[in-house]
């Protein structure tokens, strides 16, 4: 490692520690390598302006946040929630079911996981704590353990920024995540079985069949915002950039015309904190941007490469190995850095070794929204904590036996790729 690169790094690391943000601390760690290798310190700002520049891709983050925030401005997802309570409200821990499903649901509109925990987890939560049903704490774990989903059902934002770094399809990215997301309900849904047996509530009433139909038809708009999306990118008719735009005016004209339901401050307001969060996702690229440039420089990813090769690591041991890195990495970092800093470094090992990317894209992902929901850096905790003002020591003692059920789900799309990869194949993926 040479003195430049260390610098940079201490820097970093001392800055973080010291509270700054990551995006900043990786920009002046930036400028101290520039500064001290004799680079002109001008390549900084060049690096995050081409890389801004050449990466199309990119406008689907900001227009997937808006289309969440609008969709939670209007009362998009309060019919989602009526729609989910007649289907699945009536089994043994029904709104814990109906707070999974939504987030199934909503993850096929905004590719968000704080916008799902921040949305439809907000009203959920107040369902679930009325009357005393469920123990707050508890509607709060099973929220931010759903909350996970949102960014492996397609649309993803993580997974857009992943396709940025690895060169991948993000099509194949999006369809790959259908099972995985599928599967991660499932088990949550089966903990939530356990867990409200255990507890002994309470079985919610049935809803009639007879308005089972209205309540479908008024959630039925809705509901076809994913379809849309899917049929707009695997139909060719629009590229995952455009599907974005579409979600976004989709949103807009569900709440503004169809439901009527958004007001001219409330868009504002959605429009602004969309602005807020693309600005802070947009500091975090930009500055991972220059921090790639300066580990390509240093030639880290094949020396990396080569140090797999020597150690003579088998693809599922390589994949255990990244995925314990990983973990320990939630514990401090967000998933966008991650993406952005540590995934490019593994990158050129798993061509090494023959790992398709569309599964380690997958796997990182799913991995990465675990991370959202273990202490101390689980930002899912920090947002469900921070809306409700429920302790997070209790949301923290809940959530960890939904911890682990996902944990099961993300090893068994290690060891068995073709839950990620069957129906990309069944698209014509030749991975």
């Amino acid at each position: 490692m040479s003195l430049a690169l260390t610098l940079c790094l201490v820097t970093v690391l001392l800055l973080a520690a010291f509270g700054t943000p990551v995006s900043f601390s990786m920009i002046i760690g930036a400028i101290v390598y520039l500064a001290v290798s004799g680079q002109d310190l001008a390549l900084a700002g060049e690096q995050i302006i081409q890389g801004f520049y050449n990466s199309f891709i990119l406008l689907a983050v900001p227009l997937f946040i808006a289309a969440a925030n609008i969709m939670n401005a209007g009362s998009i997802t309060d019919r989602l929630l009526q729609f989910c309570v007649a289907m699945v409200g009536h089994f043994r821990g029904g709104l814990g079911h109906v707070n999974i499903v939504s987030s199934l649901i909503f993850s096929g509109m905004s590719g968000s996981a704080v916008a799902d925990a921040a949305g439809v987890g907000r009203v959920i939560i107040n369902m679930m704590t009325k009357d005393g049903r469920y123990p707050p704490a508890y509607a709060a774990a099973i929220t931010a353990a759903s909350a996970t989903i949102g960014p492996i059902i397609p649309p993803s934002i993580p997974m857009v920024i992943y396709a940025l770094v690895s060169d991948t399809s993000i099509g194949y990215l999006f369809i790959a995540g259908l099972v995985p997301g599928l599967l991660m309900g499932v088990v949550l849904m089966g903990m939530n079985t356990y867990m409200a047996t255990k507890m002994n509530i309470v079985k919610e009433p049935r809803t009639p069949v007879k308005d089972i139909p209205r309540i479908t038809f008024r959630a039925l708009p809705t509901l076809l915002m994913p379809a849309i999306l899917l049929f707009g990118i695997y139909g060719g008719v629009t590229t995952p950039t455009e599907a974005a735009a579409v979600a976004a005016a989709y949103a807009l004209l569900l709440a503004a015309v169809v439901y009527r339901s958004i007001s001219l401050n409330q868009l504002y307001a959605a429009l602004k904190e969309s602005a807020y969060s693309s600005a802070s996702v947009g500091l975090v690229i930009g500055s991972a941007l220059i921090f790639n440039y300066i580990i390509a420089t240093e030639n880290v990813p094949t020396a990396i490469a080569e140090l797999i090769n020597q150690a003579d690591l088998s693809p599922l041991a390589f994949l255990l190995l990244v995925n314990l890195i990983y973990l320990l990495l939630g514990f401090l970092l967000d998933a966008t850095t991650v993406i952005l800093v540590i995934v490019p470094l593994f990158i050129p090992a798993c061509r090494e070794l023959g790992i398709d990317l569309v599964h380690f894209g997958v796997i990182t992902i799913v991995n990465l929204m675990i991370g959202l929901i273990t202490p101390p850096y689980g930002v899912l905790l920090f947002v469900i904590n921070g809306t409700t003002k429920i302790p997070l020591a209790g949301i923290i003692k809940q959530v960890i036996p939904f911890i682990f059920v996902l944990l099961g789900a993300l090893m068994i799309m290690i060891l068995t790729p073709d839950v990620v990869l069957y129906v990309p194949r069944l698209m014509g993926y030749q991975g």
